[in-house]
């Protein structure tokens, strides 16, 4: 796999893709980690992807490869197949959030399309046909659906999407039927773990139809305060109603994260600050630590640096971090494969020389 600018991988680098959205900074981003949509679209004339026989699956990666680069937002992409990345590769644009679970599984027959900003990703083949999605740091969302609206016109100017009138584009998950549109933000909310208010928000998200999800997604636990909050429901509504609403959501649990921090500082300032202190001696100082404490502890200090606790960590090596400590970018900066361990030890030893 080569991506048009690569990642730099070396001990003293940042680890990251130097022009990829994570290297952004973006608005009220102390909370809102990233913003995300994506679309998902199937062509006319074929069954859904769980239904196809490898010829067909071949036949769409072929069509996608041939026309995907005619319009303006992909002319800089990179086509991909999953079956010749390598696992770990994989492994890495999921730590990246650049494709899905699912989509690294079972490979053959499956594409990629990726931006070299990694700001656009297609998955081909995986649930639907394709999976158009654009990610960005921070709290972004009408910015991102600029892109993916004029970047689904240009598609749909060479592929033929499968639609209907009175019900929208038809998707292999009835809940995606309609504009077929997932919006999501990924948001950290330490204060309102600490608290004990988070429940309540969780239960009332999904009382007016929104889905919460862990760091990676569907199945993934919410490790490091992280939550996904999305739509779940796609039909009845246009785009910009369900982007909206979201944007509605997350403004409120901004503000409520921000009063959690606030009266954490007024009320429990010596709790709070002890906490904070002894997040960031344990990761200056571990000799082995695992990515679920790895990620609790970041997620202190950051909410230390939201603060003021902190002062002389700097934001973006923190953030950095959140992404770094994953099993694949760990082996990936080795450059061999590692045992638990062992991941475990070089974790510690990469947070130590950042920190």
């Amino acid at each position: 796999m080569e991506i048009k600018e690569a990642p730099d991988f070396s001990r003293g680098s940042n680890f990251t893709n130097k022009s990829s959205w994570m290297c952004k900074d973006g608005p009220f981003s102390d909370i809102v980690f990233s913003s995300r949509i994506r679309l998902a679209r199937n062509l006319v004339d074929y069954p859904f992807p769980h239904r196809l026989n490898k010829f067909k699956k071949n036949n769409i990666l072929r069509r996608v490869k041939d026309v995907y680069s005619r319009g303006s937002c992909l002319k800089d992409s990179v086509f991909f197949l999953m079956e010749e990345i390598d696992p770990l590769e994989r492994q890495l644009l999921l730590e990246r959030h650049l494709v899905s679970r699912e989509h690294i599984k079972m490979v053959k027959g499956k594409g990629l399309i990726l931006s070299s900003d990694e700001h656009i990703s297609i998955m081909i083949n995986e649930e639907d046909h394709l999976r158009l999605q654009v990610i960005s740091w921070g709290f972004d969302l009408s910015a991102n659906w600029q892109l993916l609206n004029r970047m689904d016109d240009e598609l749909s100017q060479v592929l033929e999407f499968a639609f209907l009138p009175d019900l929208g584009y038809l998707t292999a998950c009835p809940t995606n039927v309609g504009t077929a549109l997932r919006v999501s933000c990924m948001v950290r909310l330490p204060a309102l773990v600490v608290t004990k208010k988070i429940n309540k928000i969780l239960d009332l998200l999904a009382k007016i139809s929104f889905v919460v999800r862990g760091l990676f997604g569907e199945g993934t636990a919410a490790y490091g305060d992280f939550f996904q909050i999305s739509n779940q429901v796609c039909l009845g509504l246009c785009e910009e109603e369900l982007i909206d609403n979201l944007e509605g959501v997350i403004s409120q649990i901004q503000d409520q994260e921000r009063d959690a921090r606030s009266n954490l500082l007024k009320k429990h300032k010596m709790s709070i600050e002890d906490s904070v202190w002894r997040a960031l001696g344990i990761l200056r100082n571990s000799r082995l630590i695992n990515s679920k404490e790895a990620l609790s502890h970041l997620s202190m200090l950051s909410l230390g640096l939201d603060l003021g606790i902190i002062k002389d960590v700097k934001r973006d090596v923190v953030n950095n971090l959140f992404i770094i400590i994953g099993p694949a970018h760990l082996q990936k900066i080795e450059g061999r494969a590692l045992k638990e361990q062992e991941r475990d030890y070089i974790r510690a030893e990469i947070i130590r020389e950042k920190l």
